[in-house]
């Protein structure tokens, strides 16, 4: 499409002459079958042209400030950028030598650690193609399908895992033979195991190294991400280095705060996905800062260990997904020295993969007026691993949630009439050219223009105003028709559910699909509950979701709902799920992505005790 076809570019008054953000300035070309095309007008600029590079500029520009840390007793050990720089290349050598190379992956199993990130990196700076497997395939799994299926699709000559006594069970039910093993604990694993210290050690061949860092290119393969295969077997998304490249440079135009101080990071997103591992670990690399691997996350028993990390390391700009800012709140609000630690450097806020509500919202505002030097920025983006991470962003001050920002630099975005909404499509230097080895899936993923099709919806938060951002609007295969006739829009809905019932309620699935009336499915709160009565205090799930005050509390969302005058769906029964979702069973992501699709399946019963004659005692009613 050329600059003609596209229609006057618009600014939005917010982003001129900040500091903070680069202008917003974008084109809309309107088209009469009701379509119509998103573009910024910001050019892409050229930054490094592969991961390989942002190493060397690293270690050559900033070489003794840290790049990764991780937790060593009650202190931290890391490795500076120049240090990573050296042990990252004597690891390349040593996978030349066990037969890694662009055709011959190196496959990763862990949870987030510093041999992780050397050994990711070290195959990216010779070309080797990094598969990085969700750990729960490893450890949760009882037969290992999806781990065996990654796998025998990518037929990697050498597999990382932490540790023996961990990863051993799934390493030798789903490793293919003559594939190199390569473990930071080798203890009780097999003889020809080979120890990370050997491979960190390792005094390759310096020309070697050369000569493969030499032929990646922008197509080199850098990452083959799988997606959570939650309704079938994963499949792979090819990234490449130019994706990789062409996202961090995005992120450095449009967010200019980035270059007033290095970035201090403390991150549990895992590097399976695409949100931790391209957009956050890489974010540290290109911007030389600093990243401290949290070895918390969101859960019960698990928060603590973030709550100490953060408290430790203070970040300028944190990440997380709505449901971990919802599990961190209760312990910034009731501990005063953890709100300074984590407020006190904070430029950023940042948060994706679902909307954040708005009561969550505003408690991190009230907190961050009583403990911030300055407000941060309340950030976020919209994409998929096919795009890399993020194929629109928020580069202007966001008053609300739910605008989740303007096409990035170099990426168009079109939306597509689909029944009566609008399915986001992008094209660009960041999304992916296909699926590994699967030439039916990418030709059906693509429109006749070359379009990705997302299957996502989302409109245009003002028609007028093309600079004025994006809203999302649900997942078009989530939604779903009453008996009636009438449709149930089911990301509104949680999210106004959601809200409407914090801080009781943590998460909401909607049923209803051919039925007289939409019902939830209510994922409560364990914190938010248990400080609703002194007899709640260590109570479980079970006697929770018959209490009268959480009953109370989940009527009192219903009628907020329908107090409503503009409705999505009327909602008059719930039922209060006395059991957590489950990664291992795909209902929830490594990351807290709820699958309602998986989760309405998996717990049929549930749903249909909602419509029986008979009720539950966990079902409430107005």
């Amino acid at each position: 499409m050329s600059k003609a076809e596209l229609g006057k570019a618009s600014e939005s008054r917010a982003g001129n002459g900040s500091a903070d953000f680069a202008p917003v300035a974008v084109q809309v070309n309107k088209r009469p079958d009701g379509s119509a095309i998103y573009r910024s007008t910001l050019r892409l600029e050229a930054g490094p042209p592969t991961v390989g590079a942002m190493l060397d500029d690293a270690a050559r520009e900033a070489p003794d400030r840290i790049f990764v840390a991780e937790r060593a007793g009650s202190g931290w050990r890391g490795l500076s950028h120049a240090e990573f720089h050296r042990t990252m290349r004597r690891i390349a050598a040593g996978l030349l030598e066990l037969g890694c190379g662009p055709d011959a992956p190196l496959a990763i199993l862990s949870d987030n650690s510093l041999d992780v990130a050397l050994t990711g990196m070290a195959a990216h700076y010779v070309g080797v193609p990094v598969v990085p497997i969700s750990p729960s395939y490893s450890k949760l799994s009882q037969d290992f399908e999806k781990l065996r299926s990654i796998l025998a699709q990518t037929e990697p000559a050498a597999v990382y895992a932490a540790d023996a006594p961990t990863y051993g069970r799934a390493l030798r039910a789903a490793v293919r033979s003559g594939a190199r093993i390569v473990v930071s604990d080798p203890r009780d694993g097999e003889a020809a195991w080979i120890p990370f210290a050997r491979l960190s050690g390792h005094a390759g061949d310096e020309g070697r190294v050369e000569a493969a860092k030499s032929r990646v290119g922008a197509d080199s393969i850098g990452r083959i991400m799988f997606t959570s295969g939650s309704t079938a077997l994963p499949k792979g998304v090819v990234t490449t280095q130019r994706m990789l490249s062409a996202h961090q440079q995005t992120i450095a135009q449009t967010w200019r705060f980035l270059a007033r101080r290095p970035p201090v990071i403390v991150d549990w997103l895992p590097w399976s996905h695409a949100f931790g591992a391209n957009f956050n670990f890489l974010l540290a690399l290109r911007h030389k800062g600093t990243i401290h691997v949290d070895d918390g996350r969101p859960a019960p028993g698990l928060i603590e260990k973030t709550v100490a990390n953060l408290k430790s390391a203070s970040p300028t700009i944190y990440f997380n997904v709505p449901r971990g800012y919802q599990v961190l709140l209760p312990h910034l609000e009731k501990d005063e020295d953890f709100a300074r630690a984590f407020f006190r450097d904070l430029d950023a806020i940042f948060y994706a993969g679902a909307d954040m509500p708005k009561p969550l919202w505003e408690r991190y505002e009230r907190l961050a007026e009583r403990f911030a030097a300055k407000p941060p920025l309340f950030l976020t983006s919209w994409g998929l691993t096919e795009s890399t991470a993020a194929a629109t962003i928020v580069h202007f001050p966001a008053r609300r949630a739910g605008n989740i920002g303007v096409p990035v630099p170099g990426t168009d975005i079109k939306f597509v009439p689909v029944g009566d909404k609008l399915e986001i499509r992008m094209r660009g230097p960041g999304i992916t050219p296909g699926y590994w080895k699967r030439p039916d899936l990418t030709a059906a993923a693509f429109d006749e223009e070359g379009f990705f099709r997302t299957g996502d919806a989302g409109r245009p938060v003002d028609s007028d105003d093309p600079a004025a951002g994006f809203a999302f609007d649900g997942r078009i295969g989530e939604n779903f028709k009453l008996s009636t006739g009438r449709w149930v829009y089911v990301g509104e809905l949680r999210v106004k559910a959601v809200a409407a019932g914090a801080p009781v309620v943590e998460d909401v699935v909607v049923a209803g699909h051919d039925r007289d009336e939409a019902t939830f499915l209510i994922f409560p709160s364990l914190q938010g509950c248990r400080a609703l009565a002194p007899e709640l205090a260590r109570a479980g799930l079970p006697e929770i979701a018959v209490h009268p005050a959480v009953r109370a509390r989940v009527a009192d969302m219903m009628k907020k709902l329908l107090d409503e005058k503009e409705g999505a769906a009327r909602v008059r029964r719930a039922i209060v799920l006395t059991a957590p979702p489950s990664v291992d069973a795909n209902e929830i992501t490594d990351k807290g992505y709820l699958n309602q699709r998986q989760v309405l399946a998996r717990r049929a019963d549930a749903v249909e005790a909602l419509y029986a004659p008979a009720r539950r005692p966990e079902i409430v009613e107005v």
